[in-house]
């Protein structure tokens, strides 16, 4: 089974065990449905169900790592470090995502850092026991792929964004991109301080809440302490395809 006590930053990280309350047993995600009995077994016996607290880093950049995580609950956010202190977000991560997909493909370090928004379970499995699958099985092989694409193509998108759209194009991205998680996670912008919608869009922290207040002003969105409500989503739209 995986180490469990990867020197990645995890405070409070707990192996969860079969007798523990926590304890789930089956992966439920669409693509391990297309595994056979023995391949099941074999990522099964493999993996390692944990707990991380809400702040707990998942992955750490550049670290180490004999594995992929499997998000079970919970709910997390992916970010790039420079070699400063600068931070970008790149994504939400939900319940039934990968983390670390490529280091099964290529290298053995996490790309990207990770932090639990909630109270988080994941497995770790093999990333060895994950590409022994790809390989005998193309049907698994093709779900897990085609995830990875659809993670490269969020990156360039955010890349595309970075370089050709102004501040309010930028934020507007983001309020929109947050606001299509909300009817499943209604609670999701109160999980997130204002540093990190600034580190969403890639600009100051300050720039950000004169952005939000300017546009509260304007009508487009209501500020409800930590929440925000978008009010006009049809003018957020057009400032983003605008830039």
């Amino acid at each position: 089974m995986p180490d469990s006590t990867p020197s990645c930053g995890k405070r409070n990280m707990k192996t969860i065990f079969e007798t523990d309350r926590e304890f789930i047993c089956d992966i439920q995600a669409p693509c391990f449905r297309d595994l056979g009995p023995e391949e099941t077994e074999f990522i099964r016996s493999g993996k390692t169900q944990v707990l991380f607290r809400k702040g707990d880093n998942l992955t750490k950049q550049g670290a180490f790592t004999s594995y992929v995580l499997f998000l079970i609950t919970g709910l997390a956010k992916q970010y790039l470090e420079s070699n400063s202190t600068k931070t970008f977000n790149l994504r939400i991560i939900r319940p039934g995502e990968f983390l670390g997909l490529s280091a099964v493909f290529h290298g053995n370090v996490f790309g990207c850092s990770s932090s639990a928004l909630t109270d988080c379970q994941a497995f770790l499995i093999e990333k060895e026991a994950i590409a022994k699958v790809i390989k005998q099985n193309g049907q698994f092989g093709f779900s897990l792929i085609r995830k990875y694409t659809e993670q490269n193509n969020n990156l360039l998108s955010v890349i595309r964004n970075l370089n050709h759209k102004q501040m309010n194009g930028r934020l507007s991205d983001t309020l929109l991109y947050l606001d299509a998680l909300k009817t499943e996670y209604p609670e999701i912008f109160t999980l997130l301080s204002r540093k990190d919608l600034a580190d969403f869009t890639g600009i100051s922290t300050e720039s950000t809440v004169k952005l939000l207040k300017t546009f509260e002003k304007d009508g487009l969105i209501e500020l409800q302490d930590k929440d925000i409500v978008i009010k006009n989503h049809g003018i957020l739209s057009e400032i983003s395809k605008k830039g």
